[in-house]
C-alpha cells in the first residue's frame, strides 16, 4: 500500500483544497460535504460559508481586523448618540477588548499597520489609561512577529514623587528618540494635545507617528477637518489607522461582516458628517 510523508502531504496544500480540487466524481463530493459538516459543527455557519466561498484564503489583514472587531463586540450598529450629540449607525466600544487572546490579536494588527506604512521608530508610547495596554501588546507583536524589539513607555497621570520618581514607567525617554503614539480612536485630538507637552518635556523627542485603530473620517464640530487632519495641520504628525470607515463599509458589502441592513443609514450619515483623503 502506497503512503504518503507528511511533507508531501503538507505541500498538496490545507485538507479543504486537497479534497476539493480538481475532483469531480460522487465520492470526493460526498467528502467534501462531510468536511464542511464537520466544520460546520465546529466553528460555525459563519466560518463554513467563509471556507466555501474561499474568503477565508484570501481576506486582507485590515478585513481580519474588522471581522475581528464585530465578534469581539467592538464594532456594532443601531441608533447611537454619540459624545459629540450626532446620531450614529454604528458605534466602536473598545472597552470590549478585555482577554488575553482579544490583546494578543490586537496588538499583532498594530503592528502589521506600523510595518504597512513603514513607519520607523524607537519607542511606542501608550497614553495613560487606555493606551498602556495597546502599546505594550503592539511591542510584544512586533517582537514576536517581526523580531523588531522597540522600547514601550506610558505616562502617569500624576508623577511619582518616591522610588525611581518620575511621569513615565517604562523607557525614559532621551534627546532624538523617534515615538509612537498608540491610541484606540481618534475624536477630538485631546488626547493627542494633552500628551505632546508630556513627551517634549520630558526630551527633546521626535514624534513620527499616531497609530489608531479605526478613522472614522468626520468632520469635528468647529471644523471641516477630521482629527487625523487636524492632528496634521496643527502639529506635523502623520495618524496612521488600521482601518477607516470606508473599509468597514466595504466590508459589509463584500459580505465580509454581517450589516447591510445598514450600509443605507451608514451611507447617509458619511454624506452628512464625512470628509475624504
Amino acid at each position: 500500500m502506497r503512503t504518503r510523508s507528511r511533507k508531501q502531504s503538507a505541500a498538496r496544500g490545507p485538507a479543504f483544497l486537497r479534497l476539493y480540487r480538481g475532483r469531480t466524481t460522487l465520492a470526493y463530493h460526498k467528502r467534501l460535504r462531510i468536511f464542511l459538516h464537520t466544520t460546520h459543527d465546529m466553528r460555525g455557519i459563519g466560518f463554513t460559508r467563509q471556507l466555501f466561498c474561499g474568503n477565508i484564503f484570501s481576506m486582507t489583514y485590515k478585513e481580519e481586523f474588522i471581522k475581528f472587531m464585530s465578534d469581539s463586540g467592538v464594532l456594532t450598529f443601531g441608533d447611537f448618540t454619540l459624545k459629540s450629540g450626532r446620531k450614529a449607525p454604528y458605534f466602536i466600544n473598545t472597552g470590549n477588548y478585555k482577554t488575553g487572546a482579544h490583546l494578543a490579536r490586537l496588538g499583532g494588527f498594530y503592528a502589521e499597520c506600523i510595518k504597512e506604512n513603514n513607519i520607523d521608530a524607537d519607542v511606542l508610547f501608550g497614553p495613560a489609561y487606555k493606551g498602556v495596554p495597546l502599546a505594550v501588546s503592539a511591542a510584544v507583536a512586533l517582537a514576536s512577529k517581526y523580531e523588531q524589539d522597540l522600547f514601550y513607555c506610558f505616562d502617569r497621570k500624576e508623577a511619582k514623587d518616591h522610588g525611581e520618581g518620575g511621569m513615565f514607567v517604562g523607557k525614559q525617554l532621551c534627546d532624538g528618540d523617534r515615538v509612537i503614539i498608540i491610541e484606540d480612536v481618534m475624536t477630538s485630538g485631546k488626547a493627542l494635545r494633552e500628551v505632546l507637552p508630556k513627551l517634549n518635556g520630558a526630551a527633546d523627542v521626535k514624534v513620527v507617528a499616531m497609530v489608531i485603530t479605526v478613522d472614522r473620517m468626520e468632520k469635528a464640530l468647529d471644523s471641516e477637518l477630521s482629527a487625523v487632519q487636524a492632528a496634521y495641520k496643527e502639529f506635523g504628525i502623520p495618524v496612521y489607522s488600521i482601518v477607516t470607515i470606508n473599509d468597514i463599509i466595504k466590508a459589509i458589502e463584500d459580505g465580509v461582516i454581517e450589516g447591510k441592513e445598514h450600509l443605507e443609514a451608514m451611507k447617509n450619515y458619511r454624506s452628512q458628517y464625512g470628509v475624504n483623503y
